[in-house]
């Protein structure tokens, strides 16, 4: 349940947000620099060098560090890791019927996180 509340329900309520927000200078909540206090003093550089990273999240199921040693935990990854993928698959073809595809519950497109 916990997992479910904050990936896929998160992603169900809160992805339409990337219609819009996917163009970072319209939302950006993670800045690697202060904005600028005085208008006329940013170029397209210092713009580039305060705004995130592309790819700073992964998707739902990803380890970027591996964390576990023991054998038990990691066939559990595994396990968890080729259930979505099925999903993802089976979210894909039916999208493609659709006239109107529904993506959001995509574990594919669902973060490792509640982050945007």
């Amino acid at each position: 349940m916990v997992i479910f509340t904050v990936t896929g329900q998160h992603a169900a309520v809160n992805n339409g947000q990337f219609d819009n927000y996917s163009w970072m200078p319209n939302g950006s909540l993670l800045l690697r620099k202060a904005p600028p206090t005085t208008k006329g003093q940013s170029s397209m550089e210092t713009l580039l060098e305060t705004l995130p990273n592309v790819g700073e999240t992964v998707p739902i199921g990803t380890c970027p560090k591996e964390r576990f040693n023991e054998p038990a935990p990691k066939r559990m990854i595994k396990k968890f890791q080729a259930e979505l993928s099925s999903l993802s698959e089976e979210i894909t073809t039916r999208n493609v019927q659709l006239e109107m595809p529904y993506s959001y519950l995509d574990p594919a497109q669902i973060e490792n996180s509640i982050a945007i």
